[in-house]
């Protein structure tokens, strides 16, 4: 399963993000399907992206001198939360992949429970309430404008597919950069370190775009559910699951990216997806292994 999700992930993002010419030459597609948004956090300033991000796109809109709702988007949001929920995260999402792959890479001890980890998994609804919608709205700038605060200030996966690179590749960009450019890159090296020793801390306790979609978790249409008279809440969907989560107590936590370790470990089958009828072979996987 977690191969299958790797691959699924590295597809979705070499497809979304196919416009190679823009990784020779340093620049940013600009072709119509720029109006359209990718459900991931997917920075429209990065060389390759074919689409926008839907919180860029959200801030954008809201910044705008003459403040007008952008129904595309809120709807984009919501018909992709009420689809999937955070099922985008954990297969869609590009930088939901760069952190995956980074836990991989091994380390002296992996830490697992974050002192304070109920606190920090409420930072991402303070950074989605004040940096994506408030300070947009009601903090202009010189020119009658609200910055798009969270992507200029914040956003480490803005960094990586679209600072960094065109850093790289043009040379009049590099001539520019200044401390807002250090600041970012400190914010992106830290994340990069820490998700070496903590699975996914940006999606945990940072992302806004997971803070919507995670509201959705529970009214999804892909969403699991615990058969209560097969569970024996042995606790093994709890010792797979790198986000420590009680599948028996709360299956569809706002904090679940749906990548199914919980589904293959369950020795009795009690976890499953209501819209899919065909359950795993979950007992004779876990033996094999």
């Amino acid at each position: 399963m977690d191969r299958i999700r790797t691959v699924v992930q590295i597809a979705f993002v070499a497809v979304t993000n196919g416009y190679y010419r823009g990784f020779a030459e340093g620049t940013i597609f600009k072709g119509d399907t720029k109006n359209l948004c990718l459900p991931g956090l997917n920075c429209y300033s990065c060389p390759g992206a074919l689409g926008s991000c839907p919180i860029g796109s959200l801030q954008a809109v809201s910044n705008d001198r003459n403040f007008h709702i952008s129904f595309y988007v809120i709807g984009f949001l919501a018909l992709t939360g009420t689809l999937l929920g955070r099922f985008v995260c954990g297969w869609l999402c590009p930088f939901g992949l760069v952190q995956d792959l980074l836990f991989k890479i091994p380390f002296i001890k992996k830490i697992r429970k974050v002192p304070g980890d109920r606190i920090l998994k409420g930072l991402k609804y303070f950074i989605l309430a004040i940096f994506v919608i408030l300070l947009p709205i009601f903090v202009s700038g010189s020119f009658g404008q609200g910055d798009p605060y969270f992507c200029k200030y914040i956003c480490p996966s803005g960094t990586l597919m679209a600072g960094w690179p065109l850093m790289l590749l043009n040379s009049g960009l590099r001539a520019t950069a200044g401390f807002l450019f250090t600041w970012k890159s400190i914010i992106l090296v830290a994340v990069i370190l820490i998700s070496i020793i903590i699975y996914r801390p940006f999606c945990r306790w940072a992302c806004p775009l997971g803070a919507i979609y995670g509201m959705c978790n529970r009214i999804s249409l892909y969403r699991y559910e615990v058969d209560s008279e097969k569970c024996t809440q042995c606790g093994k969907c709890q010792s797979v699951c790198k986000l420590d989560i009680k599948m028996y107590e709360n299956p569809n936590s706002a904090e679940c990216i749906r990548c199914g370790d919980c589904q293959r470990a369950c020795p009795e089958g009690a976890i499953t997806v209501p819209i899919m009828k065909n359950k795993l072979p979950i007992k004779k996987e876990v033996e094999n292994e």
